[in-house]
């Protein structure tokens, strides 16, 4: 005898939308605007490891897409553009460098609480954790690192007006405008005392070279874990998370790897960390030394003394842990490992003030 409590004749409820993304908002809007989209059943999750922009595996019957979107509350104004990522990975599409197919690209801010965009889900594993890379060996770690290397000089030899990216930045005085924003966005996320910070912001300002590789593209966040890739056989099969990317001088991206790889990945603060665990030498990868110099192999670009660059590198990323850490004592971040964030901050600083006053 059936339980007179139960309908059966009712559909299973929908499971309930994860913080930050509305389902039954997002439903309705692919509908009316890409309806092909619009299949049942609709899921997501938030996909884990992101420090900044929020990420999400939507199953779409039997499709899975991507979806981002930027964090909650306090938001860094031009750190988290939906657009700008949305348009840089379109362009790229047709060129060498490797990008997931942008599908939808959402500006509406009142459909899920922030502009987001959709993307096709590329297989591949993000490699940020020992417990991922200490079983690959040293073979694979330095082939992994290697074509990591390729895809950055890939990325530094496509013409900007070639894929209609003549206008996505300024690159004269880019890298002096980039202290400016830093600084900037270091004003708007402080909540505590941090020595040594502005100090480090006057010195980069003071020095800021005129940048002879200007006007190429830059990802503006380039590191290992924001690459979807293989070991069995090595490939880079996506670049992510394309927020920052303009045009500008690629030394940049070069600095800021070599900051999350020597200086964090290097640190004896690497093992556990959340954003540099397996990166790094200590991880047994190829030095920083090694990365440049294959980088420097494989394109045109006049790769000089880095330490200005290395110091810039320490002092966004110094901004921009302060800025999670400040959404963290806020209750707005999503997810495991925030808690830990602040504590970079200051060997970031440290070690930005040192490079800076190399010669």
């Amino acid at each position: 005898m059936s339980d007179p409590a139960v309908d059966v004749s009712r559909p299973e409820a929908d499971p309930p939308s994860p913080a930050g993304l509305s389902l039954d908002r997002l439903r309705d809007y692919l509908a009316e605007h890409r309806p092909e989209l619009a299949v049942e059943p609709l899921r997501a999750h938030l996909i884990a490891g992101g420090k900044s922009n929020l990420t999400y595996l939507l199953r779409l019957g039997d499709r899975e897409v991507v979806l981002r979107r930027p964090p909650l509350g306090h938001v860094l104004a031009t750190a988290h553009d939906m657009a700008r990522e949305f348009r840089v990975i379109s362009a790229l599409a047709p060129t060498e460098v490797p990008v997931p197919g942008a599908l939808l690209l959402c500006a509406d801010p009142e459909v899920i609480g922030a502009p987001f965009y959709l993307m096709e889900r590329v297989p591949g594993e993000v490699f940020r954790t020992r417990a991922q890379t200490d079983p690959l060996g040293d073979e694979s770690r330095r082939a992994l690192a290697m074509a990591m290397m390729d895809t950055l000089a890939a990325l530094h030899s496509v013409e900007p007006s070639a894929v209609g990216l003549s206008d996505f930045g300024r690159p004269e005085g880019y890298l002096a405008r980039q202290v400016r924003r830093w600084a900037g966005q270091l004003d708007r996320s402080r909540s505590r005392p941090l020595p040594g910070i502005d100090e480090l912001r006057d010195l980069l300002a003071a020095t800021a070279p005129e940048g002879a590789n200007a006007g190429r593209i830059v990802h503006g966040d380039y590191r290992l874990d924001n690459l979807l890739a293989s070991a069995d056989p090595v490939a880079v099969h996506a670049v992510l998370d394309w927020e920052m990317a303009t045009l500008g001088d690629p030394l940049a991206d070069l600095g800021l790897l070599l900051t999350y790889w020597d200086v964090l990945g290097g640190s004896e603060t690497a093992e556990g960390n959340p954003v540099a665990d397996g990166l790094g030498p200590r991880a047994g990868f190829p030095t920083g030394t090694e990365l440049i110099d294959r980088y420097a192999g494989r394109s045109d670009v006049d790769v000089g003394p880095l330490h200005w660059h290395v110091a810039l590198g320490c002092f966004k990323l110094a901004v921009i842990c302060e800025g999670i850490h400040y959404r963290h004592t806020l209750g707005q971040t999503l997810g495991e490992g925030f808690d830990r964030i602040g504590e970079m901050v200051a060997p970031l600083v440290a070690h930005g003030l040192t490079a800076a006053r190399e010669r």
